[in-house]
């Protein structure tokens, strides 16, 4: 079901294992060629185009693709009184950390009447994408509604794929929780044409009203999606180019099978793109999970999907000399989600330095992370980790440099920067401080 990489007997200091773990093919840039007539339509024809391709792709007739308020009232009151206390408990615990983790402005002085402010400002209006493919990730309404409106995000829409089992809309769980954030502006739009209607806004059309064009797009989606993004990177702000998911758990024989097995599980049902890697210097523990996998994929419900996943050149056991060369691989990976099942687990993670998230413990699955753990789970993935972050408060905050320099305060440095205008043959900045004091 799941394959064996054995790289025992090729650690050495400074080896490169960024290609040790291969992954899912995920062409961006072919699909890109495929969503650019898609987009270019949305940008010339607005609403008519984004009706158009929601019958084509998602088998829904729309005459308006904005959700009624009354759709998302009705759906959180008939909201399932479990997941909504879950969906505010997770609310709860996310606004806790984004609210810790605002930055504030920092003035810095430099001289009698000389200050520089780093100025945090919140972008003016965000599109939230949610993905409703596959599943219905109702999560992804809370990971990208709330940093967002921490940072003070005043204009925030969000959209969903439209669903023909409930009758052109976005999965009702996703509209209760929208509706539970005080969301009120959500499109029944997905694909490609939902982030070009980001970008360029789209005109009104019969019904439907105009839909204003976004300063920065955030959310996961498929490889059309991430397709849309790049292509449109630029007309507009994105967060990062996310692929299929991915874990990566670093376990010794400390580990129980079980447990990681689960784990690896819970990823490869994302996505039969979902990568699912297991890093070890135990052979014993590699057996053991090997055969869990086997009895715990038999009893689960999207078994094609994860069978997919698990037996892809993505996913695989790698069996390491020991957890120096694990964390050394695991480093170069760069996994989206890292667990460490490992005897001193702590001490462990506190050395990693390339992982959008961080698991430490047995009791620390991914899982907990999707959900309540008070984390985001829109991360980086296909070792954007190394150089990006996951998504958070500071995702929705422009810094800006305000600078204060009284008549006194530029004369102590003038001299200085007309000496360094001219060695760089500027004299026409070098006049703009030159003018100011004849």
């Amino acid at each position: 079901m799941i394959r064996r990489i054995d790289l025992r007997g090729q650690h050495a200091p400074n080896a490169d294992y960024t290609r040790a773990v291969p992954r899912a093919a995920f062409d961006v840039e072919h699909a890109v060629e495929i969503v650019r007539p898609i987009c270019e339509d949305v940008r010339d024809r607005g609403v008519e185009a984004i009706v158009a391709y929601s019958a084509k792709f998602d088998g829904v007739e729309q005459t308006d693709v904005r959700v009624p308020a009354e759709a998302l009232s009705r759906a959180l009151e008939q909201l399932d009184p479990e997941v909504r206390a879950g969906l505010e408990e997770s609310i709860r615990r996310l606004r806790v950390t984004c609210e810790a983790e605002m930055e504030r402005d920092v003035t810095t002085e430099l001289g009698a009447g000389a200050t520089v402010t780093h100025k945090l400002i919140p972008v003016n209006r965000v599109g939230l994408y949610v993905p409703g493919g596959l599943a219905p990730l109702v999560s992804s309404v809370i990971m990208n509604v709330v940093p967002a409106q921490v940072a003070g995000v005043r204009s925030i829409a969000l959209t969903s794929t439209p669903q023909k089992d409930f009758g052109g809309l976005p999965h009702p769980t996703i509209l209760a929780a929208c509706a539970l954030l005080g969301i009120d502006e959500v499109y029944a739009v997905g694909g490609a044409q939902a982030i070009a209607m980001y970008a360029y806004g789209a005109a009104a059309t019969g019904s439907s009203e105009a839909i204003r064009k976004v300063d920065l797009v955030t959310g996961p989606g498929n490889i059309y999606v991430v397709s849309a993004k790049r292509l449109l990177k630029g007309q507009v702000g994105i967060d990062s180019e996310a692929g299929p998911t991915e874990i990566a758990i670093l376990a010794d024989d400390t580990a129980v099978a079980s447990y990681v097995a689960a784990d690896l599980i819970s990823q490869a049902e994302h996505d039969p793109l979902a990568s699912s890697v297991l890093v070890t210097p135990s052979e014993a523990l590699a057996a053991e999970v090997e055969v869990e996998l086997a009895s715990q994929v038999a009893a689960t419900k999207h078994q094609e999907r994860i069978t997919t996943a698990l037996g892809g050149e993505q996913s695989a056991i790698v069996l390491v000399d020991d957890l120096e060369q694990g964390l050394a691989v695991v480093d170069a990976y760069a996994a989206e989600h890292l667990e460490i099942q490992t005897e001193d687990a702590a001490a462990w993670a506190a050395r990693v330095t390339n992982a959008g998230a961080i698991f430490v413990g047995n009791h620390a699955p991914v899982s907990l992370g999707d959900y309540c753990a008070g984390s985001n789970h829109v991360l980086p993935t296909a070792g954007c980790a190394c150089h990006s972050s996951g998504l958070s408060v500071r995702s929705f905050l422009k810094a800006v440099h305000v600078v204060d320099y009284s008549r006194a305060a530029l004369a102590e440095v003038a001299d200085h920067v007309v000496t360094l205008a001219e060695a760089e043959d500027l004299p026409g900045h070098a006049a703009a401080v030159k003018v100011r004091f004849q």
